[in-house]
């Protein structure tokens, strides 16, 4: 049978999110590690309006299980949700729902890393997006590769159940490529779904055990 649905949540807006778009192309030093980062007031809300929304779901579409990120962004998002909605479904934390690993670059913006890696920020641009991996960080090919454990593990735990995973935008992005089982050499070509919005809902109906796309980076319940 495998999943019934998956349903799939990027957090609220994060107090990293708002210092990158403060600085905009000023270079910019972030040194909260990024498993430390909390929600923006903002984030706040959107994770409530996410509740309210899981709330308003019919019986038979209500998320069953939830699977969520370690970082605290993804964790508040769900407990403020939670919050709203008012039950309970068990939870489960998995590191490897956390956001794509920058590495020895990660406390940096574009601007810092062409400032003070400019060998990396050329490599960068050179690789492209989804194939470059920063110095002890992961390409979008690393993400895909450990939702698809994930996903292997949720077919065997949670068959017949739906399913709410609260993550990050890489996250969000790289699921919509696993699901479709397109090869990683395409991975180039979510460009076209880029951004992520903060507080959005992708949903996928997988009863059938061939997951099918209902909606992408919604954002109507905010």
């Amino acid at each position: 049978m495998g999943l019934r649905r998956i349903i799939a949540v990027r957090h609220g807006e994060s107090e990293a999110n708002v210092a990158y778009r403060l600085a905009g192309d000023r270079p910019l030093v972030y040194a909260r590690g990024d498993d430390e980062v909390g929600l923006s007031e903002l984030g706040r809300v959107q994770s409530a309006a996410l509740g309210a929304m899981l709330a308003r779901l019919p019986a038979g579409e209500a998320p069953e299980l939830v699977w969520c990120s370690p970082y605290r962004r993804a964790l508040d998002t769900w407990a403020v949700a939670r919050a709203t909605w008012g039950a309970q479904p068990p939870v489960t934390v998995d590191a490897r729902l956390r956001d794509r690993e920058w590495g020895a670059l990660a406390p940096y913006n574009e601007a810092a890393i062409a400032e003070r890696f400019p060998g990396e920020r050329a490599r960068w641009r050179a690789e492209g997006e989804y194939r470059y991996r920063p110095p002890g960080g992961e390409s979008f090919g690393d993400v895909a590769a450990r939702l698809r454990g994930v996903l292997d593990d949720l077919r065997e735990r949670a068959e017949g159940r739906r399913v709410l995973i609260v993550a990050h935008d890489a996250v969000v992005l790289v699921l919509r490529h696993v699901l479709a089982a397109t090869p990683d050499a395409d991975l180039s070509g979510l460009a076209a779904y880029a951004p992520i919005l903060n507080g959005s809902v992708s949903t996928w109906d997988a009863e059938d055990g061939h997951p099918r796309l209902l909606d992408f980076n919604t954002v109507h319940h905010l």
